[in-house]
């Protein structure tokens, strides 16, 4: 059996670095590449997993997971490929527990995004990266958000609240 870097990938604007990093990383170690994208049906949270209604659409939502994945493949890779060989695997169910079962060997590595650091998104969804790193049977590496993206959403905030823009804070450092 071949040795895998399994890559998270969770429809996020993180993922194309996530799976940037996990490509590298299999170059590396001469491994295929294992993109995993966890989905659920909706509302499978608060009715469970076999609620009224809900069979009927899980076709539809295991589509819109496959084309999420392969939606992040292309925005990571593009029409050049990673240059290691990638498997794709939409899984049914948690993204923590979806990863871990994709990495049960010791010489497999997960690699996964760290998603929002805020103190709400903590409180409210639980850390995919920590379930990771407590569960897993082999090394796990977390790939921080760009700093730019804080820099984003700190403009979305001004903008939201119309605050007004210092336009000095655009100019950098005196001298630059």
């Amino acid at each position: 059996m071949r040795p895998r870097v399994v890559a998270g990938v969770g429809g996020t604007s993180g993922s194309p670095a996530v799976l940037r990093r996990a490509a590298a990383e299999a170059r590396l170690r001469g491994a295929e590449l294992w993109a995993v994208l966890a989905w659920d049906a909706p509302g499978a949270g608060v009715r469970g997993r076999h609620g009224a209604g809900l069979a009927p659409s899980l076709p539809v939502c295991r589509a819109d997971a496959v084309e999420r994945l392969r939606g992040a493949l292309h925005a990571a890779f593009g029409a050049a490929g990673a240059g290691v060989p990638v498997v794709g695997r939409a899984v049914r169910g948690a993204p923590g527990a979806a990863l871990v079962d994709a990495a049960r060997a010791e010489d497999c590595v997960v690699v996964v995004g760290t998603g929002p650091r805020g103190a709400l998104h903590r409180c409210l969804w639980p850390s995919v990266a920590r379930y990771c790193v407590a569960h897993a049977p082999c090394p796990v590496l977390t790939v921080p958000p760009s700093p730019l993206r804080a820099e984003l959403a700190a403009a979305r905030r001004r903008n939201t609240l119309r605050l007004r823009l210092d336009t000095r804070e655009l100019t950098g450092p005196e001298g630059v």
